[in-house]
This record gives structure tokens, C-alpha cells and sequence, in this order.
């Protein structure tokens, strides 16, 4: 059955979403940025939008596809903060930033993520287990500071050798260590691993529609993710093992990843699957993307 989960995240909110836009809170900031889903009208009045929003983003050209721009700040609004999230005995804290491609360095929906992430380590290490967690397109690596938190051993995996720097910020903010950080293009990354016959306890896999590996290895999600599944479904332990799989593209749905998990994955397991989002304060839900989970069982 698919599900829709929102996480609890006290340091963000959707404030208003409408015309192709959402007005956001990241703890003490607002920030305005283009949301090409939120197809509705906003509740709110363009003033108060500008009242509001501590940095508003500005394409640089008039597609809606073209998430390349500039921010406009407002006196009071720094170039870096950050924001905590907390769930069960774990803290974490994330420094944010402005991008000239309109993120801030965090997908709050991922919290829903988190929070499964950090429940299934802890249930492996309460069957004797040490887990291997291993984390790919890991960005600022929020999924990252999650699993490490909760003890498991991480490798975190990303092409971008600024984003890496960014996670391991945010790793020491968090009064966490140990990671192992890795700057490379992640289908090369897991063949390799495949090949060395490496095991993870759990995966998380979190890949852009397109993007370039660190020495411009092309991705296109819709031809490499069914060689990645594959190369995932040879490092996840046998028995026990979990796997998060998210798409973010517009049009690729959470039954879509399910099919295709179900023809690699052949062997017995619990799924979930369904669709991020969050309400804003007019009660209009905005889909942030779909998630499909995957648990091997004995």
C-alpha cells in the first residue's frame, strides 16, 4: 500500500506554497524559492510574500525547468546558518548556505527517511549485528549523520568534492566522526565494490534525474538506475539488509521504483512505498518525492 508520511521537523516549515513557488522557514530565516509542483494559486498576497521571505531566489531565465539563478537578501539574512533535527536520543545540527541552483543544502522531507534509516540500524544492532551502511548522491549527507548517529559504520559517497566538505562540516558540528568519505562517481564506486564482493547492512540511494561524476561521468537516471539496482542488490547483506531508494523526478511515481526493486531484489522482503511531502499553513500538500523501502528478511 502506498503510503504519504511527513516528518515532524520543528526547525522547518512550509509557510505557503501556489504560481510555481513555496515560502519556506529554515529555523530563524524564510526563504523564498520556484517549486515547479506546487501548481495551485498561493493563499497568501504577493506583499506578504515579500514581507516574509529573509532571501528570495531569481531564475536567470524564464523556464520553470531552469533551476539556475541568484538569491536577493534582505539586511538581516546570513550567507550560512544552521538548523537542528532531533528524533528519538539522536541531535544533529546542518549548516545551510544559498546555491546559485536555489538549494540551501537540506531536503527536510528526507526526515521521514531519517527516521526509518535510524530505526533499522538499531534494530539490526540489537540482533548482534555492527552494520555497514553505505550512502550514494549523499550530498550534504544528512542520511549520513543519521546512520552514524546511530552507530553504524558509513561510507558516504558523492562526486562534488565541495558537498563532501559541507557533510564532513556538518558530521563535526554534530559532534560525530569516524565516516568515510569517498569523491567519486557512484556507479563506478559500486561496480568496484561489487568486484572487491563488499556487503552493506543498508543502502541508501537518493540519485539525481542527471548529473556528472567527479571526472564528468555522465547519469541519466532512466538509463543507469536499473545497472545501479543491480550492483545495490549484490552489496546488500543476504539476510538482513535494507535499502532506500528516492526519486525526486517529476513523473517517475513510488510504484515505478517498486517494480523495479521487486524484478532485482527477488528475494522475500517487507516494502514500503509512497510520497514526501509537506502541508503548508492553508492546508495544501505539496509532493517533495516518492520513496520505495526494500528489507531483506530471513
Amino acid at each position: 500500500m502506498s503510503q504519504l508520511l511527513t516528518p515532524q521537523f520543528p526547525d522547518y516549515e512550509l509557510i505557503d506554497s501556489g504560481d510555481f513557488e513555496k515560502l519556506e522557514r529554515f529555523g530563524r530565516y524564510v526563504t523564498r524559492r520556484p517549486e515547479p509542483q506546487a501548481i495551485w494559486h498561493r493563499s497568501m498576497s504577493e506583499q506578504e510574500w515579500q514581507q516574509m521571505a529573509d532571501a528570495s531566489f531569481l531564475r536567470t531565465s524564464s523556464s520553470k525547468s531552469d533551476e539556475r539563478g541568484e538569491w536577493r537578501l534582505k539586511p538581516q539574512m546570513p550567507d550560512r546558518w544552521q538548523v537542528a533535527y532531533s528524533y528519538k536520543d539522536m541531535q544533529l545540527k546542518m549548516r545551510l548556505a544559498l546555491t546559485s541552483f536555489k538549494h540551501v543544502g537540506i531536503f527536510p522531507e528526507q526526515a521521514a527517511n531519517w527516521n526509518f534509516i535510524y530505526d533499522s540500524i538499531k534494530q539490526q544492532q540489537s540482533q548482534g549485528i555492527n552494520p555497514r551502511v553505505l550512502n550514494l548522491f549523499a550530498y550534504t549527507g544528512g542520511a549520513t549523520l543519521v546512520a552514524r548517529a546511530a552507530g553504524a559504520d558509513v561510507t558516504h559517497v558523492d562526486s562534488v568534492k565541495q558537498v563532501v566538505t559541507w557533510s564532513r562540516e556538518n558530521m563535526e558540528s554534530s559532534s560525530l566522526d569516524g565516516v568515510r568519505w569517498i569523491v567519486e562517481d557512484a556507479l563506478k564506486f559500486v561496480r568496484r565494490e561489487v568486484r572487491r564482493g563488499n556487503r552493506y547492512d543498508g543502502i541508501i540511494l537518493d540519485p539525481p534525474a542527471y548529473g556528472r561524476g567527479a571526472n564528468g561521468e555522465k547519469w541519466v537516471l532512466e538509463e543507469n538506475i536499473g545497472e545501479m539496482l543491480e550492483c545495490c542488490a549484490e552489496l546488500l547483506d543476504r539476510e538482513h539488509g535494507f535499502l532506500v531508494l528516492n526519486l525526486y523526478s517529476m513523473g517517475l511515481s513510488a510504484l515505478l521504483a517498486r517494480t523495479a526493486l521487486r524484478q532485482i531484489f527477488s528475494q522475500t522482503g517487507r516494502e514500503e512505498m509512497g510520497e514526501l511531502y509537506f502541508s503548508d499553513r492553508f492546508g495544501k500538500e505539496l509532493p517533495l518525492g516518492t520513496f520505495c523501502r526494500f528489507t531483506r528478511m530471513k
